[in-house]
């Protein structure tokens, strides 16, 4: 009971740290109460929007991995957005890394019917927080290596970003230290 207890106080501090950062970003967003127990109808975490798109979230944190839902949660979670006129979302958060969002469709399934997101998948393919509030947008490897130029010369300041972006890309360096780098 105790270690249900303290999951449920960490997952209730992590959902105000995502409601806090993305009402620093400038979006209107409220926690659901009790994310569904306090009433008989399911609810996402957390409602955000911009004034122009909005965001019905489930948010879910993890010390190991990788992180589950139910497929009940992610049907509840879609049922609710496509109703409200919101863009479902998936939020992780894995200790010591960042938040990153995913569209349900965009994660693994498991036999069980489960949603599964692993660390690995989250930093190489989830979209992090400063492009999901719009601050950056998120370049390939392919783009940053697309110059225009057939030749087979590269100009340093394109080589750096690459070596950058790989070395996140192997996890060798945190994402966070990228950005501060680009």
């Amino acid at each position: 009971m105790t270690t249900t207890v303290s999951a449920n106080r960490k997952g209730d501090r992590r959902e105000r740290e995502l409601v806090n950062a993305l009402d620093e970003a400038g979006f209107a967003v409220m926690r659901a109460p009790a994310s569904g127990s306090a009433t008989e109808r399911e609810l996402p975490d957390v409602l955000a929007g911009d004034g122009e798109t909005f965001y019905a979230i489930e948010a879910k944190s993890s010390a190991g991995d990788p992180i589950y839902l139910t497929g009940e949660e992610v049907e509840a979670l879609l049922f609710f957005a496509r109703n409200f006129g919101a863009k479902a979302r998936i939020a992780v958060r894995f200790d010591r890394e960042d938040w990153y969002f995913f569209h349900p469709g965009d994660l693994c399934t498991t036999d069980a019917g489960s949603y599964r997101v692993k660390k690995e998948k989250a930093l190489a393919d989830g979209t992090d927080f400063p492009e999901f509030v719009g601050e950056t947008e998120k370049v390939t490897l392919a783009e940053v290596g697309d110059d225009g130029d057939d030749g087979d010369a590269t100009d340093p300041e394109t080589e750096e970003r690459r070596t950058i972006l790989e070395a996140v890309r192997d996890g060798h360096m945190p994402v966070a230290d990228a950005l501060d780098v680009l």
